[in-house]
């Protein structure tokens, strides 16, 4: 028989135990939906316990039936052929038959973790370990790893050159997929590693760092499913680029029920797509910027009046600015700005009474005199000009104003330059959401009213929820603080988080374990001393669990022979791994003059997308992005789908098939983490690589 007809037959038999799987998932999905069904119906019987019930009811249903619809596709990715003669076979959720016996093992359950641990030298019981690859609920192909040669049956049939290579093979779109039927065993230790504390994910690039980071959040889901589910699980990663690449991998593994946020969405009611330019941006992530930002929440918002004045019976009443500050410390002293609201107009009324001298308005007594000033428009209105509840956008909006006089030799000039340049455009970049992240905690919230307050007045309540005209709702938090923390915090490029990113996960961290994906040589952030502070702060002493993953499955080993070398310039000792393929090509470097450089990059970007089945990306310094947009809009506008411009930044975490570089030289130079920043794009190539430059400085200095 003809390897061709024996590989067919075993596709034949395992669609046939696939369709089985299929038909029971199907009548999971009717029941599933069936429930979902009687508990709307459980909401008419017309009490509150029957509100309940259906609540409760349709929710579980509900989670059930998102899961199964979620792992339709390619449902069953293994099987394990056993020393003892069974069959164990390995799926993105567990199946049992009508019977309860088992169909499908979840890939999370401990009895499916040696389709991960075995290995050729450890075999564990397995003979065969299979790969079946699925388009939808078709088994299309099979990969087989033969682990023990020497007690494998006669007539066993082994298919395939092995499932790991031969995924390395096929072509990238635009959007990470699961590994969850190629996971090594490396990666599978990372996975499966105990849930307290910090588990921290290194290694170089292409060692599968975020997409094991993510099936390590599927696994501690299916373990702990009530802790994480009910305390939720927090995926953070650096852009909004990012974030959709990653997007179906949780719910192909069924499931559904994560957070995922890029760095300029962590704080709920924020949307912020643009990096500021580097000197800005470090200043705004410094560690120097905490101090600042108190000050600025304790100031005077811009045109507060600095003077009252009021006429009772035969007395003129005043508070200057120097009394008004006095009594703005004084509520300071006690607590946060917005947690004093409710108390400045008793501060204000008590100091205004201590000036009364008349006999006329003594005779009458404090009682009527707070009934007349705080029932009095002139007053309501000082105050709230004076006092009132403030937002954190608001504060941010004041900090070009305030800045020169309460940074105290914090930023040199430079640095005070690029923060009120950045911040004249009016909208938050992403390094201005952890600023506001900080005033959210640093003012506080304004109280609730609802109840009985000891020390104001009830009369004075009447102006407290008066709305100013002037709001603006854009760019306002949406959420409590205290509804921020989660159960768990994924971050990913953990190496870029400046101090104050660091300060804002770690408040939704604060009772969480964490899993952490970095690697120093990759990191665009220029003070690492400053960042590894604030990470240990972050993480409370948390204790931490290291893994380094060691084998690159991303980049030819030509691409990543060339990156190591700017990996060497870039840090002093590089974690450098082992790329596991060589194709034959090396990568291209061509030096033009500046009038052939686009025409130059447009060439090369064609080439490669005739060469290649997947995605190409054109990187390219920020300031030069524009430019290159306008002038490319066609090649783009051709290849919607597998053509992207990206900057360097943006490229993290990203792969493409084939990427064209431009202007090398200028990457390096843009910030003090541009070499950095090259090794990053430089290893997004799995199959072809060109660089296009008007100058080769970087190539002399990695000579």
């Amino acid at each position: 028989m003809s390897s061709n007809n024996a590989e067919q037959r075993e596709i034949d038999a395992e669609q046939a135990y696939v369709d089985a799987v299929y038909e029971r998932l199907d009548a999971s999905a009717k029941v599933a939906q069936s429930l979902v069904v009687e508990g709307m119906a459980r909401g008419h019987v017309g009490n509150e316990g029957g509100l309940v019930e259906r609540d409760a009811m349709v929710y579980q249903a509900s989670l059930r039936l998102s899961a199964l619809n979620a792992a339709h596709d390619g449902l069953v990715f293994g099987r394990l052929n056993m020393l003892d003669g069974d069959s164990r076979y390995i799926g993105r959720i567990g199946v049992r038959d009508a019977d309860r016996e088992i169909l499908l093992i979840d890939w999370r359950a401990p009895a499916a973790a040696i389709f991960y641990q075995a290995t050729a030298q450890e075999p564990a019981g397995v003979i065969r370990r299979r790969v079946l690859r699925c388009a939808n609920d078709k088994v299309i192909g099979i990969e087989d790893d033969l682990l023990d040669a020497d007690n494998a049956p006669d007539d066993l049939v082994v298919i395939g050159e092995g499932a790991l290579l031969a995924s390395l093979t096929r072509a990238r779109d635009s959007s990470m997929h699961s590994v969850v039927a190629t996971i090594q065993k490396e990666q599978d230790e990372a996975i499966r590693a105990p849930s307290r504390g910090a588990t921290t994910i290194g290694g170089g690039p292409g060692t599968g760092k975020t997409v094991v980071a993510l099936h390590r959040a599927a696994y501690l889901l299916y373990t702990d499913r009530r802790r994480f589910e009910s305390g939720g699980v927090l995926v953070v990663g650096p852009s909004t680029v990012f974030m959709n690449y990653i997007e179906r991998v949780l719910p192909s593994l069924g499931e559904t029920s994560v957070t995922l946020r890029s760095l300029g969405e962590v704080v709920d009611g924020l949307r912020a797509m643009r990096h500021d330019e580097p000197v800005a941006a470090a200043a705004k992530g410094s560690s120097r910027m905490p101090a600042f930002l108190n000050r600025a929440a304790a100031a005077p918002m811009p045109g507060s009046p600095t003077e009252f004045r009021y006429f009772y019976k035969d007395d003129v009443l005043r508070l200057d600015a120097g009394q008004l500050a006095r009594i703005r410390r004084n509520l300071l002293s006690g607590g946060k700005r917005n947690r004093a609201y409710l108390k400045a107009p008793a501060a204000l009324v008590d100091a205004l009474w201590a000036q009364v001298a008349g006999d006329r308005a003594l005779e009458k007594g404090e009682e009527e005199f707070v009934e007349t000033i705080t029932t009095d428009d002139r007053f309501v209105d000082f105050v709230e000009d004076w006092w009132p509840p403030v937002e954190p956008i608001d504060v941010w909006r004041t900090l070009p104003d305030v800045i020169d006089e309460l940074a105290r030799g914090a930023f040199d000039a430079v640095e005070l330059a690029a923060l009120k340049a950045s911040w004249q455009v009016g909208e938050p970049s992403i390094e201005d959401v952890p600023l506001i992240d900080e005033l959210r905690y640093v003012i506080g919230e304004v109280p609730s009213t609802g109840g009985d307050e000891d020390d104001v007045p009830k009369q004075l309540m009447s102006f407290e929820r008066r709305e100013r005209e002037d709001r603006n709702d854009r760019n306002r938090t949406t959420q409590s603080i205290e509804d921020d923390g989660f159960a768990h915090v994924l971050v990913d490029e953990a190496q870029d988080l400046s101090p104050m990113q660091w300060r804002m996960l770690g408040r939704r961290g604060r009772y969480a374990s964490w899993t952490i994906v970095g690697d120093e040589a990759q990191s665009s952030w220029p003070h690492p001393q400053e960042s590894a502070a604030a990470r240990k702060a972050a993480l409370e002493g948390k204790p931490e669990h290291a893994f380094r993953l060691s084998t690159n499955y991303r980049n030819s080993a030509e691409i990543y022979d060339l990156a190591a070398q700017v990996a060497a310039v870039a840090v002093p000792h590089p974690d450098l791994a082992d790329a596991v393929r060589r194709t034959g090509e090396l990568p291209v470097h061509l030096t033009v003059g500046p009038a052939e450089l686009v025409d130059t990059a447009r060439r090369s970007a064609e080439e490669i997308l005739d060469r290649v089945e997947g995605t190409v990306a054109i990187v390219a310094a920020t300031d030069r992005q524009a430019e290159l947009a306008d002038q490319l809009s066609d090649l783009l506008a051709q290849h919607p789908d597998r053509l992207r411009l990206l900057d360097g930044l943006a490229t993290k975490g990203l792969e493409f098939d084939g990427v064209v570089v431009v202007e090398p030289d200028a990457i390096t130079a843009e910030s003090s983490a541009g070499w950095r920043t090259l090794y990053v794009v430089l290893t997004r190539a799995t199959q072809l690589l060109t660089t296009v430059g008007t100058t080769d400085g970087w190539l002399s200095r990695i000579a």
